[in-house]
């Protein structure tokens, strides 16, 4: 008996929270596929922005941006400005690692604009932070920026996004 997509969609989560990248990133696929079979495109698509940020994790970002890529648009769609928000800061996470710097900064500042759209502060924050980690490599940071980058300093609790974005600051100070 083959599991239903939201079982597959559970044991992803799971085995992403153990940081068994590969075998979430398999669990979504087949979730994906499920939900699309199931004709649940909105499903299919937060399956695959799954898979985009699994990939990420692996280190494999040309696979990450083409999971993302496309699904920012179903969410268009369906008026999920957040989910939309989402999709895009995923393929500007992706377009960063593959050294795509200025798609990078331009996706991170759609998505930016799409979490003020849907209210998210914290979600803006965090690809307004992402989009001023690159300009910061790149010099061209303004004093509001450095500012916003050392707010990482201060959180007594970041997320896993400040984490990671913090651990690559280390490298550019």
């Amino acid at each position: 008996m083959t599991p239903e997509p939201d079982q597959l969609a559970e044991q992803g989560k799971l085995v992403f929270q153990n940081k068994n990248f590969i075998e979430a990133i398999e669990l979504f696929r087949k979730a994906a596929d499920g939900y699309t079979a199931a004709g649940n495109e909105l499903m299919s698509a937060e399956m695959k922005n799954n898979m985009s940020v699994a990939f990420l994790q692996a280190g494999k970002s040309q696979q990450a941006l083409d999971a993302a890529l496309g699904t920012d648009q179903i969410f268009e769609s369906a008026n999920d400005i957040k989910r939309q928000g989402m999709a895009i800061g995923n393929q500007a996470a992706a377009l960063e690692g593959l050294g795509r710097n200025d798609e990078a900064i331009a996706a991170y500042d759609r998505s930016a604009n799409l979490f003020a759209q849907a209210g998210e502060g914290d979600l803006r924050a965090m690809v307004m932070k992402s989009a001023a980690a690159i300009k910061l490599k790149k010099g061209k940071l303004t004093d509001s920026a450095f500012k916003m980058m050392g707010s990482l300093d201060v959180k007594d609790n970041p997320s896993f996004f400040e984490r990671i974005l913090k651990f690559f600051l280390r490298f550019i100070k």
